[in-house]
């Protein structure tokens, strides 16, 4: 998994497990697909293991008798089942070994009533049985709150309950009623309702799954015309689904393409006038109709699907090489069904909805090779990591613009970048593992196998891979993982002294042909710049903050600066600049923090008059309380970038600047030649006067 993934998700679970020490009620929003069931498992075996956590430190938590989760899954379907079956695989494969997962069933009863067993501490509850009148309500649920809770010496636990409200933006009144009993509760949804000003306590930002590579960019084909020819639409949408499945081909993943159709009585219309007279003049593409009622589930794939029981036929088609190409489906896949090779969704219904246009979205945001992703080359990477949608409004949803390279500047010609690598132990040249381990004394007493593991896949995939290498045996395994700190310790020193770890790639980077950025509310007008907008001519652009906004306006300003003197002849040569678009840049420099080898992307790039290359980290001390950013991580993040771009300027003869904005000043740090100079606004300028 990609490092930036990896601090992603356990920084977002550091946050959560910090609110529900002093709060009541935490929200936590994360974008569909993001990890969302990992980082709730994560997050329950921390606040269950006693080494971490001393339960009776928590200031809502009194009781050290310890903990039970009651996870309760706010969807229909098959959601409940999906988390249940995801904590035990948690669980078998070592990753999370306190949690204790039971799923509630009304099948397990007794003679008489249903029974919930009580030596469980995470207990999955389906939406479906506690809904008015159900056998589970009659008093079932509120005796078995009542046991956790009530001390020992009236026959009960005497534990607290945390409720986990799963898909929280779904109204549960029945389980609310036994508010009493919980000691937290924690709103989980990529759709949270928030009162009007509220902001999520905990939020993985969508920007950043993206940015990550951990969910797919979504490309909106955003239709406004209510009289278009959906038949003409549909047969535009396959077409470019072809395309895809093309562009597929050699990932070994059939791609797949989801229509959603209406329900109730516009769905035959839709079905029969629209879709399969379509479909059948493609007889190469294999389609499924999924619904609520399985009776009228339907396919063209006889050989393969006809044969198998229809429950089975929502779980074929989850594979990545399933030979179906098309899911035609209402409602019954909004939450819970995970698809990774979904990457396309043509919406013929108007639901009206956002949070039921999101949770259908976010059945196609899923990178299907998240794991393998670094060995993917570029234009696989780009593939797998873009989504398309037809038919649903973007009302709410960050707009995508499109640029592409100004053809009057040769940008290829001018622009080329050198970046830099870090190389972990495993490339030390004199580094011998044998060696390392012989000089290290026999462990007297062993660590439990649990332990280990689970260090382990906390640490780096470098330490991973060093590890997994020299575990032939099973003896061999133990003796390197027994010293998995000593070799941790010896991995982070090499990798900090970036004069023998940092590596200059071979191959010299140029921005590429076309790119795309976010509109927010930081736009100005630019010029000189090497972009322009794709549909558009106007010379606004927006920014990621006010602070990337103002130093676009002093990049512009010093891109006017034309005049060049050359042979005692006055040349017009304009510096050339442009914002360094994330989505598919391939500018970046590997720094090290938190224990992982992370990319930094400058915002800016510009070439002076002397082709001279200035790569720009802009910077903002400005922050407010509503950015939920942590402002210790964020002041560590600038300090790490200086170290990392002070020797990065020494090894590719290239100018870094980190552009600090406080308040209304700007102080800025220039590394040159493995030097640091320290300048004003006033005095930057002058350089290029």
């Amino acid at each position: 998994m990609l490092e930036e993934v990896k601090e992603l998700q356990q920084s977002a679970v550091t946050k959560l497990v910090k609110e529900t020490l002093v709060k009541k009620e935490v929200t936590f929003k994360a974008p569909t697909g993001s990890g969302k069931t990992y980082m709730m498992a994560d997050f329950m075996d921390r606040i269950l293991d006693n080494s971490s956590i001393n339960i009776s430190s928590l200031p809502l938590l009194q009781n050290e008798k310890g903990v039970v989760f009651l996870v309760s899954s706010l969807s229909k379907g098959k959601l409940a089942k999906q988390n249940f079956e995801k904590f035990i695989e948690y669980k078998e494969k070592g990753f999370f070994k306190n949690i204790n997962p039971y799923l509630i069933s009304s099948e397990i009863s007794g003679e008489e009533k249903l029974y919930i067993p009580t030596d469980y501490n995470v207990y999955v509850l389906p939406r479906d049985l506690y809904k008015t009148n159900a056998k589970l309500m009659q008093g079932v649920m509120e005796r078995f709150l009542q046991n956790i809770v009530s001390s020992e010496k009236i026959g009960g636990q005497g534990k607290n309950i945390i409720l986990i409200k799963d898909e929280c933006h779904i109204a549960t009144n029945n389980l609310d009623n036994l508010s009493k009993y919980f000691d937290k509760v924690i709103n989980m949804s990529a759709t949270p309702k928030l009162k009007k000003g509220q902001i999520p306590d905990v939020e993985i930002k969508e920007d950043d799954a993206v940015n990550t590579k951990l969910i797919k960019q979504v490309e909106w084909q955003e239709v406004d015309n209510e009289d278009i020819d959906s038949s003409k639409e549909l047969k535009e949408v396959i077409e470019k689904y072809e395309k895809v499945k093309e562009q597929y081909s050699n990932l070994g993943i059939n791609p797949c393409l989801i229509i959603q159709i209406s329900n109730k009585d516009k769905a035959e219309k839709e079905l029969n006038e629209i879709i399969k007279p379509i479909l059948k003049n493609k007889p190469s593409l294999k389609w499924m109709l999924i619904v609520s009622d399985k009776d009228n589930y339907d396919t063209n794939d006889i050989m393969k699907i006809k044969k198998l029981p229809k429950e089975k036929w929502g779980d074929y088609v989850k594979d990545n090489t399933s030979s179906i190409d098309i899911i035609i489906f209402k409602m019954v896949i909004t939450e819970g069904w995970d698809i990774p090779r979904a990457c396309m969704l043509y919406q013929i219904r108007d639901s009206k909805s956002r949070q039921l246009d999101e949770q259908v979205i976010g059945r196609i945001r899923r990178n299907p090779k998240l794991l393998e992703f670094e060995k993917l080359t570029s234009e696989q990477q780009d593939i797998v990591t873009k989504a398309w949608v037809w038919g649903v409004h973007n009302e709410g949803k960050p707009i995508w613009h499109k640029v592409e390279l100004q053809k009057d500047y040769d940008i290829s010609g001018n622009i080329k970048v050198k970046t830099t690598k870090i190389n972990s132990l495993t490339q030390k040249k004199d580094f011998n593992l044998n060696e390392f381990l012989q000089g290290k004394k026999e462990k007297l007493t062993h660590r439990s196998i649990f332990e280990l593991g689970r260090k382990i896949r906390k640490s780096t995939n470098d330490i991973q891979k060093i590890i997994g290498d020299y575990s032939t045996t099973y003896q061999k395994w133990y003796e390197i993982s027994e010293n998995i700190d000593d070799l941790i310790k010896k991995n982070n020193e090499y990798i900090c002294d970036y004069s023998k770890s940092m590596e200059v790639n071979e191959e010299a980077i140029t921005v590429p042909d076309s790119s795309e950025y976010i509109n927010t509310k930081y736009y100005t007008e630019i010029e000189n710049c090497i972009w322009k907008k794709s549909k558009s001519s106007d010379d606004e652009f927006a920014f990621d903050s006010e602070a990337e906004k103002k130093w676009a306006i002093i990049l512009r300003k010093l891109s006017n600066k034309k005049i060049l003197r050359k042979n005692d002849l006055l040349e017009d040569k304009i510096f050339l600049w442009g914002k360094n678009y994330i989505p598919n840049s391939k500018i970046k420099f590997e720094y090290y923090m938190n224990s992982g080898i992370h990319s930094s992307y400058p915002d800016f790039i510009m070439v002076d008059k002397n082709d001279n290359i200035h790569l720009f980290e802009v910077k903002s001390l400005n922050i407010s309380n509503s950015t939920q950013i942590d402002k210790e991580d964020y002041e560590n993040k600038i300090r790490c970038l200086k170290e990392a771009y002070k020797v990065a300027s020494m090894k590719t003869k290239q100018n870094f600047y980190i552009c600090v904005f406080d308040r209304d000043r700007w102080n800025i740090f220039q590394y040159q030649n493995g030097e640091e100079n320290n300048y004003t606004i006033e005095q930057f300028e002058h350089l290029f006067s």
